[in-house]
């Protein structure tokens, strides 16, 4: 089976750094770069792709809401316009640094708020698919199996990549818990959790409950403490299980 491991990347800004993103590249397969919303500047976005290509990482857009001080974990009131042409906007915004530096975008992810909004809001799941298929029918959306969001892709012909969270919780519906920060988690607590969601589609969520749970994507952040430590566990877990480790 192959399993992807996709990453956020990209998200210092300035003077501000945020992860190392340079030594965590080397142990993922596709990596989704902020593209100036949430996070990110030009400088970080081109740096970024160019960490990407030199590990042959593929690359994807992560846009975010315009949300710099919340760092896009703040949910916005917007309209169905806006949140289309903020993702062609920051869409754009990476390629043309991919274009620059010779590859081509691979995917698409939306960021924090805006990605649980888009499994729960049938009017932002919409103006993100349409968004994405405008600006490149070839380009995968990185998105959970559950949620409004999975249907509308799949009606729009959108190809799709459903990913499973190896360290953010699920609440009982199976939506993702947003938090402003990242707890610390142990590395081997964190692999044995995405090899049981992988073998038996099974995850633990807040209350207790168990949740039946699908994806081929293993998304590791790149922020939360001992993330390095995190990432290289899980995927030499990941690769002693005998499973192949590529992007779609």
């Amino acid at each position: 089976m192959h399993i992807d491991l996709n990453a956020d990347m990209g998200e210092s800004f300035g003077m501000y750094v945020l992860g190392d993103d340079e030594e965590f590249m080397k142990y993922i397969t596709s990596a989704n770069i902020a593209c100036g919303f949430h996070a990110s500047d030009p400088s970080v976005m081109k740096n970024t792709v160019d960490f990407a290509v030199t590990n042959n990482v593929k690359i994807g857009a992560h846009p975010g809401l315009p949300d710099l001080q919340g760092f896009g974990r703040r949910e916005m009131k917007m309209s169905p316009q806006e949140i289309y042409d903020m993702v062609i906007y920051q869409v754009g915004a990476l390629n043309g640094f991919c274009q620059a530096a010779g590859v081509s975008l691979h995917h698409v992810k939306p960021h924090g708020s805006l990605y649980g909004m888009a499994h729960k809001n049938t009017e932002v799941a919409q103006a993100i698919c349409q968004a994405v298929r405008d600006f490149d029918q070839k380009l995968f959306l990185y998105i959970m199996k559950a949620g409004v969001i999975a249907e509308i892709a799949q009606e729009m012909n959108i190809k799709t990549v459903y990913e499973i969270f190896s360290d953010l919780n699920y609440d009982p519906e199976g939506n993702l818990v947003i938090t402003r920060s990242h707890d610390a988690h142990d590395p081997e607590t964190v692999s044995q959790r995405v090899l049981r969601m992988i073998r038996e589609n099974k995850v633990l969520a807040t209350d207790g409950s168990e949740l039946h749970i699908e994806g081929n994507s293993v998304c590791v952040h790149g922020d939360t403490p001992k993330a390095v430590d995190i990432v290289k566990h899980l995927r030499s877990t990941l690769t002693a299980e005998k499973y192949d480790i590529q992007a779609p």
